[in-house]
């Protein structure tokens, strides 16, 4: 078997790996494989088919790594409005308690109430919904 079949096989094993596991990682070094499996086409040697892989696959890696670090970080699943839909929400507050909560009626059933900011006075009136916490929802004035 050609030392450009065994990278083939490799970079083959990788992105199937990768389809399984789901990690985009593998299929970063599988294409430093490939460079590999095209070094050994060209007639390198096996030490420069391997710096081409690694160097290619490592390379991938780390750029793959930085633009994701560059991509904005999703909100926690409690404050994410793509996870919990009575984010952005209001609710209106008649009474608060005396431990700065408050009971309100929202979507048929009765919820606990509390303010996000612990420092601010409650007053009454209309609150947005900023994250669940627990049961309960945290909100803001709106």
């Amino acid at each position: 078997m050609s030392e450009s079949t065994l990278w083939w096989l490799l970079a083959g094993g990788a992105v199937a790996l990768e389809l399984v596991t789901g990690t985009f990682y593998l299929l970063m070094l599988a294409v430093g494989m490939v460079a590999g499996a095209v070094a050994a086409h060209l007639g390198g040697s096996v030490m420069v088919q391997i710096v081409v892989a690694a160097v290619v696959g490592g390379g991938a890696v780390a750029v793959w790594h930085w633009k994701r670090s560059k991509d904005p970080q999703p909100a926690a699943a409690n404050a994410n409005r793509d996870v919990q839909m009575d984010i952005g929400e209001t609710v209106h507050v008649q009474q608060w308690n005396e431990d700065a909560t408050a009971s309100v009626k929202y979507r048929g059933a009765q919820w606990t109430v509390e303010l996000a900011d612990h420092e601010t006075t409650p007053q009454p009136g209309l609150f947005k919904v900023r994250q669940l916490n627990g049961n309960r929802l945290v909100v803001d004035k709106a």
